[in-house]
């Protein structure tokens, strides 16, 4: 019997956090019996971040250097094997028991997006409110830009379906935070659906996105891929 699910994790300076994710996700798995890999990408850390996820069972993909979030995602998912996979964050700031609510959806889904912005979502420690109010103008100019009907792309707990997400996967450009635009956008041109589905979250204070310059970096990233792939809708 094969891996029934796949659950990918980019990592870049994560020791202090990836380790009780992974024991959770791991537990929880078992306890449901789904066959299943935990896959980490170790992006270019120098904490150590790799070490601890080997430690908790995780399978390790490292980059020599950090490259992103987005090239993380693609080398993890292209080296999946599930017959399903779940992208998350390294902290599971949304946690793993939320995977129940996206499989309900994946029956008539190719990509099912967890949100924090949406009916049946659930916001249990927020964001600092300049934090807030940045990432919903990012929404707004993105669905401006060409993403239209989500309210949430970047929340980081997405569940796909193995085969069609590699093959996504496989024609990402962008390397770091805007990689989910694109992935989107790839999979609507494609015909496949993309559905939006409440989860609980919770901020990190951690967080490794600059509200300013990251913000105008992943803009300036999805202006790039559409010209990229210039010719699609």
């Amino acid at each position: 019997m094969g891996i029934e699910l796949s659950v990918v994790i980019p990592a870049y300076n994560e020791a202090a956090r990836v380790g009780p994710g992974l024991r959770r996700a791991g537990e929880y798995l078992r306890q449901r019996g789904t066959s299943h890999e935990l896959l980490v990408v170790d992006d270019g850390s120098l904490d150590g971040t790799g070490e601890v996820a080997a430690g908790e069972g995780a399978r390790v993909l490292r980059h020599p250097a950090n490259q992103g979030k987005g090239a993380a995602v693609k080398t993890g998912v292209l080296a999946s094997g599930g017959a399903r996979v779940l992208i998350s964050d390294a902290d599971f700031s949304t946690p793993i028991e939320e995977l129940e609510k996206l499989e309900n959806h994946l029956l008539d889904a190719d990509l099912v997006l967890g949100s924090r912005a949406v009916a049946g979502s659930r916001i249990t420690q927020r964001q600092p409110l300049y934090r807030e109010m940045m990432g919903k103008t990012f929404n707004l100019l993105i669905r401006a830009i060409g993403v239209r009907g989500l309210h949430d792309t970047q929340c980081g707990f997405k569940l796909g379906r193995g085969e069609p997400l590699r093959a996504l996967c496989a024609d990402l450009t962008v390397a770091r935070f805007a990689y989910d635009v694109e992935l989107i956008w790839l999979a609507r041109r494609r015909r496949q659906r993309v559905v939006e589905v409440g989860v609980a979250w919770a901020n990190s204070p951690d967080s490794r996105v600059d509200p300013i310059g990251s913000s105008l970096g992943m803009i300036r990233d999805v202006l790039l891929f559409r010209w990229r792939h210039r010719g699609g809708r």
